[in-house]
C-alpha cells in the first residue's frame, strides 16, 4: 500500500475515533466536555487532536452533525417525494419525525445521536450550528414550508406558541426515548417506527387543539 494512501486512512480512521468519542460524551454528559478529554477517549496521545482535525470545538460540533444529516436528508427526500401534493398536515408532520427516527433505528441498539441533538440544542453556545445546518437542509426546508401551508387556521400568537411546543417535542422526546433505552429501562420498546407513530399523533393533536378563544 502507497504511503500516502496508508497516511490517509490513518488520518480517516482518527477523526472517525474522535466523532465516535465526541458524540457519546456530549450526549452523555454535555458540550461543556473539554476537547482534551474527547481526545484522551479516542485514544489519542496528541491533547491536539482535536484542533488538528476539526479546527475548533464548534468545527467538532458540525463534524457530527453533518455525519448523521446526509443520511436523514436522502430519507426526508424520499418521504417529500411520496407526500408530494397532499393537504393532510400528518403527511409533512411524518416527513419531519420520521427521517430521524429511522436513522435512528438503522443504527442499532446503542445510538447517541438523539441525546447529541438536545443538547446542542439546548446550549446558547452551540445552538446556532444545529440552526444553520438545518437552514441548509433543502429538503427539511420543504417540509417545514408544507407544514405552515398545511396549519390549522389559528391565531398567530397561538400558532407561533403550537410551532414551539412541536420543536420541543421533536427535541426531547427521541433524546428521552434513547436515553431509555441506553439506560434499560422496561417500559422502553426498542421499536422506534411505533415511537414516531405516538409522536406524530401528540404533534397533530397539538396543532389542531382549539385555542381556548374558541372553546
Amino acid at each position: 500500500m502507497p504511503a500516502g494512501t496508508r497516511r490517509a486512512e490513518q488520518l480517516h480512521a482518527t477523526r472517525e475515533a474522535i466523532l465516535d468519542a465526541a458524540e457519546r460524551l456530549f450526549a452523555e454528559q454535555s458540550l461543556e466536555v473539554s476537547a482534551r478529554k474527547v481526545s484522551e477517549t479516542a485514544g489519542q496521545g496528541n491533547n491536539t487532536a482535536v484542533t488538528y482535525h476539526f479546527g475548533s470545538k464548534e468545527g467538532l460540533v458540525k463534524a457530527v452533525i453533518e455525519r448523521h444529516s446526509a443520511d436523514i436528508e436522502e430519507r426526508r427526500r424520499a418521504m417529500i417525494d411520496r407526500a408530494d401534493g397532499s393537504d393532510d398536515l400528518r403527511d409533512w408532520l411524518a416527513c419531519l419525525v420520521r427521517p430521524l427516527t429511522d436513522h435512528l433505528a438503522a443504527l442499532g441498539n446503542h445510538t447517541w445521536y438523539a441525546r447529541f441533538r438536545e443538547q446542542t440544542a439546548t446550549d446558547p453556545a452551540y445552538r446556532a450550528v444545529l440552526t444553520r445546518e438545518s437552514r441548509e437542509a433543502a429538503a427539511l426546508q420543504r417540509t417545514v414550508r408544507e407544514i405552515d401551508r398545511c396549519f390549522p387556521p389559528l391565531p398567530p400568537e397561538v400558532r407561533a406558541e403550537r410551532g414551539a411546543m412541536m420543536r420541543l417535542l421533536l427535541v426531547h422526546m427521541p433524546a428521552q426515548r434513547e436515553r431509555q433505552l441506553a439506560e434499560g429501562e422496561p417500559t422502553a420498546s426498542a421499536d422506534w417506527d411505533g415511537a414516531a407513530n405516538r409522536l406524530i399523533d401528540a404533534i397533530v393533536a397539538i396543532c389542531h387543539a382549539p385555542a381556548a378563544s374558541d372553546v
